[in-house]
């Protein structure tokens, strides 16, 4: 069985053709513009492929809920040409296949736990920290979702003392996106990240915010394995003061020897799956 796997990003569309085993047999990338250009060539690719399905993992907001009439749709994006363009609906019309959609961060979690880092556990997390920070979680072989999907990205993080950056976040201010991605590290600091590795404080800082990020997911979710990707997360020393930050911040709270000094470098980890992660778990989404 031929199936097809978008993952749409938010600087790129990464396209391939794939199987039920999760090979991918040719894929392509397209740079994400406005959907006038970027869906065509999306066609293109796919045009007499023989493909049965399409798996979709894209950037949100966008709508899951399969029983209304918006499903698929793009919602409320800083990327305005992308407002309430209808993804599924559109993909379905022009490729005659069903269609399955998700978020990015989902299909990426998704990924990790059939193929990545994430294979011997039922639940696992994953976040991106980029130029947003998003996160999205598997629970026994499902994606979470509910009245929306998580938005675990926007939620409030307690001021590091060091810290008097009002925030960067255009709807909440000093959220966690709005103090920790990429685009906060620029405003706060005057350089892009890549240019601050040397700087300790930094470091210092963003630790302070991301720990507390997952010490909350740990409370609600309780996730047996959490996965931390993004461009700021290739700052590898970025892992190890997460990782004492939440050992510290639990205090010995949640009674798991995951959560241990001695086995938290096993607990939050880097992904196992690199370039395709995000396009092989739109795949997995209708395997």
């Amino acid at each position: 069985m031929k199936l097809g796997a978008i993952e749409a990003g938010g600087t790129k569309f990464v396209c391939a053709v794939g199987d039920e085993h999760g090979e991918i047999f040719e894929k392509v990338v397209i740079p994400t513009e406005a959907p006038t250009i970027t869906m065509p060539k999306v066609y293109e690719f796919f045009e007499n492929k023989g493909i049965e399905r399409m798996g979709v993992g894209s950037f949100g907001p966008i709508d899951l809920n399969e029983k209304g009439g918006t499903y698929g749709r793009i919602q409320k994006t800083p990327k305005i040409d992308w407002v309430d363009f209808p993804l599924a609906e559109d993909i379905a019309k022009n490729l005659n296949v069903p269609v399955v959609v998700d978020t990015d961060v989902n299909v990426a979690a998704l990924s990790e736990s059939r193929w990545g880092n994430a294979t011997d556990v039922d639940a696992c997390l994953y976040i991106t920290v980029g130029t947003g920070i998003g996160a999205g979680a598997v629970v026994n072989g499902q994606t979470l979702k509910g009245l929306s999907h998580p938005e675990m990205g926007h939620i409030g993080v307690r001021r590091h003392e060091k810290d008097s950056f009002a925030g960067a976040c255009p709807y909440h201010g000093d959220c966690l996106e709005g103090m920790a991605a990429g685009p906060a590290l620029e405003a706060r600091w005057g350089k892009a990240g890549v240019e601050l590795t040397e700087d300790p404080l930094v470091w210092e800082v963003e630790a302070h915010y991301l720990a507390q990020a997952l010490v909350n997911y740990i409370y609600i979710l309780s996730p047996e394995r959490i996965i931390m990707g993004g461009g700021v997360m290739q700052q590898a020393h970025l892992f190890d003061l997460i990782r004492k930050n939440v050992v510290d911040m639990l205090n010995g709270y949640v009674s798991s020897p995951r959560l241990t000094p001695e086995n938290i470098n096993e607990y939050i980890v880097a992904p196992g799956l690199t370039d395709e992660a995000g396009v092989k778990g739109a795949l997995g989404l209708v395997i």
